[in-house]
């Protein structure tokens, strides 16, 4: 019995033997034992280093990518109602909005429409929804209207959703207030506003000094002065003073300030003649706005004998502008004043006083007709739409596209006479058209019945910053398939 025990206890001393004793490891015969680990080892850890850092890498970027294109469908269904929901008073989603351009531009940030889009250019050349307005060709016939920037802080990055033209503004040739807060209310269900800011503005030497200082960069990056922008010289012949950027022009809109008596005309010439002095060598386009609702008498102007001596000295101050290539002259009239004896009006004072041409409309202050059948409102905007001020939204469209008709057709129409009664030649008038314009197929429509630009505002604040890219998609549809 004792040699199976003596056994036992040899096997299992061998067992609990120490793994390694001092004369092992100074036996010279002795191979060292390399024993199993779950530590990684220095290759394998910076395989895996690399692998981490190149995916967060990846994601980083087609984040970014996703989220600064356009065509991203967060800027159409995300955003707009988060902001809704983040700023209840309609004018601080405005100043937050305009604020994260300005944040976001100088970072490369914001969105923006990129070359790839629709599969179309940007180039005006090769572009199939080119135009050619005031003698400069543009890749596509939209354009943003006034009163998104109103102080002229971020035309560049609206520039960059894709629109054409962009107009800022608009600007009084003082600085003032505008109208008591709250004053900008929101009617989701029509997709409407309406806003009774009262022309809100820093003032027209405020805004020439930042659009100078934009145009004194833009020179410094491309290693050309300001003057040979100003001057068109071969270094700067191919971008518009006011755009800064090809195939694109900046449209400067202005107002009389509300404390100037609109009955005074002489006062309210002054007014806008500052105003042109000031902002002239910065501007594609000058816009004369006397089509606000929201400045007492403003809309008194569009009369046919105030309104050629306001716009005569507006012309005449603009021809004195320190450039080759002068600014031109529009004038923004009002949706309301739309009889023909008042329409007829503003014909003959935008042929006598040699303006080149109307933006047709604005805001209205008319309440009738705005909610579709079967639209139902909260209170709250039912409370909205009783509030003083222009309503803006795709109700307005209807009225927007028979005015365009009804302008393009009587600026046709009207002759200039010489003394001698013959009838002298002239460039056609441009006619601009903004109110309601939503969709590609209603730009299509206000440009076939005499529009060359379709401007959006209340759009963009529904649909987000890739609304300007989803037209021009919906554009470029609509006439493929027509011509197919």
């Amino acid at each position: 019995m004792a040699a199976p025990y003596l056994r036992a206890r040899k096997s299992l001393g061998t067992a609990f033997r120490p793994l390694a004793s001092p004369s092992t490891f100074g036996s010279a015969n002795s191979v060292p034992r390399r024993f199993a680990s779950t530590s990684t080892s220095p290759a394998g850890g910076s395989f895996k280093t690399i692998a981490i850092s190149a995916s967060l890498g990846l994601s980083a970027f087609v984040a970014y990518y996703y989220a600064t294109d356009t065509r991203a469908s967060i800027h159409q269904w995300a955003i707009p109602r988060l902001i809704r929901v983040l700023f209840p008073d309609a004018e601080d989603a405005h100043h937050a909005g305009t604020a994260a351009f300005k944040a976001l531009y100088p970072l490369g940030l914001h969105p923006r429409e990129r070359p790839s889009a629709l599969g179309a250019s940007a180039d005006p050349a090769t572009s199939p929804l080119a135009v050619t307005v005031f003698g400069t060709r543009l890749a596509n016939p939209l354009g943003i209207s006034a009163g998104l920037d109103k102080d002229a802080e971020i035309p560049d990055a609206l520039f960059a959703l894709g629109p054409s033209v962009v107009e800022v503004g608009g600007c009084t040739p003082l600085p003032q207030e505008g109208n008591p807060k709250p004053r900008v209310f929101r009617v989701p269900s029509v997709d409407g506003l309406i806003n009774r800011y009262g022309l809100n503005s820093r003032g027209a030497d405020a805004m020439a000094a930042r659009l100078r200082d934009r145009l004194r960069r833009f020179a410094r990056k491309l290693g050309i002065t300001e003057r040979d922008i100003m001057e068109g010289t071969e270094a700067a012949s191919v971008v518009p003073p006011g755009s800064l950027q090809p195939g694109k022009l900046l449209l400067v809109q202005m107002a009389k300030n509300k404390a100037t008596n609109e009955r005074n005309v002489e006062a309210v010439q002054r007014d806008y003649v500052r105003c042109v002095d000031r902002l002239a060598p910065y501007a594609d386009v000058l816009v004369v706005n006397v089509s606000s609702p929201n400045t007492p008498g403003l809309r008194d102007l569009q009369a046919t004998e105030p309104l050629t001596r306001i716009l005569t000295a507006v012309v005449e101050e603009a021809k004195k502008t320190s450039r080759s290539r002068k600014p031109k002259v529009m004038v923004k009239v009002s949706p309301d004043e739309d009889d023909d004896s008042q329409m007829e009006g503003v014909v003959q004072a935008v042929w006598m006083s040699g303006v080149d041409g109307v933006i047709v409309g604005n805001t209205t202050k008319r309440r009738t007709g705005l909610v579709p059948q079967g639209v139902r409102l909260n209170a709250r905007e039912q409370q909205a739409l009783k509030e003083e001020g222009g309503f803006s939204g795709p109700a307005l469209f209807d009225q927007t596209l028979k005015m365009v008709g009804r302008y393009r057709k009587m600026l046709d129409s009207y002759s200039l006479r010489s003394a001698e009664g013959e009838v002298q030649e002239a460039p056609q008038k441009v006619v601009f058209a903004t109110g309601g314009i939503t969709t590609g197929e209603q730009a299509l429509k206000v440009l076939n019945a005499g529009a060359s630009v379709a401007m959006v505002y209340t759009g963009l604040v529904y649909g987000g910053s890739g609304t300007i890219t989803r037209m021009k998609g919906e554009m470029v549809k609509a006439l493929t398939d027509k011509s197919a």
